[in-house]
């Protein structure tokens, strides 16, 4: 499977809604999607309600997308996150670097929003 993005920008930043799988095959095209979105500073949302399966290639490109964020400034924060992501999130650990989201809404930076 393929993973698809939309961007789209709004007065509180960008939105990234992302379509498909994150695994090896797409984690490297999204990374570099990515990398110049957090590079500018801006909030970044990325929304992952659409996303279906995330493998642990997947899981480390959003790491480096969070630590990225926090050297050059910027706010990133997952929205979207669905039972199947979130049980691999949570299973690996990955879900304690972030707090559990508030029922929907834009979470603060290192958050997880639902």
């Amino acid at each position: 499977m393929t993973l698809a993005l939309k961007e789209r920008r709004t007065k509180a930043g960008t939105v990234v809604t992302l379509t498909g799988e994150i695994n090896s095959e797409t984690s490297g095209t999204l990374l570099e999607q990515l990398r110049p979105l957090v590079r500018s500073g801006d909030t970044l949302r990325i929304d992952l309600k659409h996303v279906s399966y995330i493998s642990s290639a997947g899981l480390r490109t959003l790491l480096v997308v969070y630590r990225e964020a926090q050297h050059s400034g910027a706010r990133v924060t997952l929205s979207g996150v669905g039972e199947e992501v979130r049980f691999v999130m949570s299973a690996t650990g990955f879900l304690g670097f972030f707090d559990a989201g508030d029922g929907g809404q834009t979470a603060p930076a290192g958050q997880v929003a639902t």
